[in-house]
């Protein structure tokens, strides 16, 4: 009777805790896909980030390494179900959602395992950098390997967080993201050791909270100290309705463009810039849509950016036609293509520079700034000013259409944007939004507003994606010790058993 009471009391201590672990992975998944949901996608509120990953963080180092790396994967696709709607307003498939976020999920859950396997062979302070670094490695090198760039990075959740979004000028993308990682690694570290090591968990703690408070201190001091150069009053002009009696033929459009193009000159703007394919030229109407545009440029002294699709006979191109007072028409081909919708054109392989009275100027067009290189080639030409026609699809307005003000802090200039079914906006080198405007709020929408023109010198503007790098050495690093600790577990297991059996 005493046995199979003690059975039967052993059988519901199991379950209790089979059942606590159960609720509590629950409950750290939900906290996760929650904050994951709300803290990143189209509308990040971008606090929420800094803490997602901690609830699962701290049931994968109480939990077996199976149920760890469960609930952060399903956590993490959860959590990227607010991109499902956008993906499908592309009109992309299921299976692309799922293979990307899938992807990802993969990658978070590994970078979990290796986290809980480092704290609990004793090397916490591995543990702190390999979890961060890990997710880093994975966007750097996802950066190379597909056609949206830095596009998904973490850290553009944070562009209103303009003291951290500093941090872009000295390491790019790749330590923000770093950053806003190391705290809940540090935290869920330290809570773990605050009972058995309240020492380290301590120092633990400091270690974190003073990273990111001198990653702070540093945003706000470089948020004190302004962009030099001359400002230039700009002016943008977009319009997302189709012109009366354009349809093919793109002078409607381009007189109704230049209507506006002149009363922002007339405002004072020097340099006036269109949206992304405002109008298709081909090579037999070419020379009258650029007689239009230069006879104003010519009139006024305006400089006016046109968004374009070129036709000729042999290649189409995204392209954006400069129109200057005494200069001949220059141009410049879209680099980067969003596919499927743009592989009709051929991709540029030029840069194109402007010499101004303010100082250099830069064009490129849209996707081109999802990108760091390109960006960082104009940067060290110390451009100071970014001209930078666009199309958005509308609800992505906000996540795509500012990822271009990332790369003005990391390489120190001012960005003008005009997008199609997207913003007007116009930022400096600090990532602040001076003006913007919604383009469908009229059938042409115009934004003036006065814009910096010097260039600032960045440490990711002259050493690139050093961080990126230094990041997939760190978890090479980390992988090598936990073989190594793994090893020297074994060897000590194997000494006590010979001594046992001596």
């Amino acid at each position: 009777m005493r046995f199979a009471i003690v059975h039967f009391g052993g059988i519901f201590v199991e379950f209790a805790g089979r059942s606590s672990r159960l609720v509590e992975g629950v409950l750290a998944v939900a906290a996760t896909a929650a904050m994951m949901f709300f803290g990143n996608g189209l509308e990040p509120v971008w606090p929420f980030l800094w803490v997602a990953p901690l609830p699962v963080l701290w049931f994968a180092l109480r939990s077996p390494w199976r149920s760890g790396a469960l609930a952060a994967g399903v956590a993490w696709l959860v959590g990227c179900l607010n991109l499902w709607g956008y993906m499908h307003y592309l009109g992309l498939p299921p299976m692309a959602w799922l293979g990307g976020f899938g992807l990802e999920a993969t990658v978070f859950a590994l970078a979990v395992l290796l986290f809980r396997a480092l704290v609990l062979r004793g090397a916490a302070w591995s543990a702190l950098v390999s979890f961060p670094a890990s997710w880093v490695t994975f966007e750097f090198v996802r950066n190379f390997a597909w056609p949206h760039g830095t596009a998904g990075s973490l850290a553009y959740s944070q562009l209103s967080f303009l003291p951290f979004l500093q941090l872009a000028s000295l390491a790019g993308p790749w330590g923000m993201s770093f950053v806003l990682l190391l705290l809940p690694a540090g935290l869920a570290i330290a809570l773990f050791l605050r009972r058995t090591a309240s020492r380290q968990s301590r120092r633990m703690l400091a270690v974190t909270a003073g990273t990111v408070v001198a990653v702070l201190i540093f945003g706000a001091v470089r948020l004190r100290v302004p962009q030099p150069g001359p400002e230039v009053h700009a002016g943008l002009a977009v319009s997302d309705k189709r012109v009366p009696g354009g349809g093919s033929d793109p002078e409607p459009t381009l007189q109704a463009f230049a209507e506006k193009a002149s009363e922002l000159a007339a405002g004072g703007s020097k340099v006036i810039l269109s949206q992304e394919g405002l109008v298709t030229l081909t090579d037999s109407n070419v020379a009258t849509g650029d007689a239009i545009l230069q006879r104003l440029s010519d009139e006024s002294g305006v400089m006016i950016v046109l968004g374009v699709n070129r036709e000729t006979a042999s290649a189409a191109f995204d392209q954006a036609r400069v129109y200057r007072r005494g200069h001949a028409v220059a141009s410049y081909n879209k680099e980067h293509l969003l596919p499927p919708f743009e592989l009709n054109f051929t991709p540029g392989k030029a840069l194109l520079h402007l010499n101004e009275a303010s100082g250099m100027w830069g064009v490129a067009i849209c996707k081109d700034m999802d990108f760091t290189p390109l960006s960082r080639q104009y940067g060290r030409s110390d451009i100071g000013l970014m001209l930078v026609p666009g199309g958005d699809f509308n609800v992505d307005r906000g996540w795509h259409g500012h990822m271009a003000i990332m790369r003005g802090v990391e390489d120190g200039f001012s960005v003008l944007r005009a997008a199609g079914r997207g913003y007007l906006t116009v930022s400096d080198g600090r990532g602040r939004i001076l003006a913007e405007r919604r383009s469908d709020l009229a059938p042409f929408v115009t934004l003036a507003a006065q814009v910096p023109t010097g260039h600032s010198w960045t440490l990711f503007q002259l050493f690139g994606d050093w961080f990126g790098w230094l990041s997939t050495g760190v978890v090479v690093s980390a992988l090598i010790r936990l073989v190594l600790r793994r090893r020297e577990k074994e060897a000590y297991s194997g000494a006590e058993g010979q001594a046992f059996m001596h």
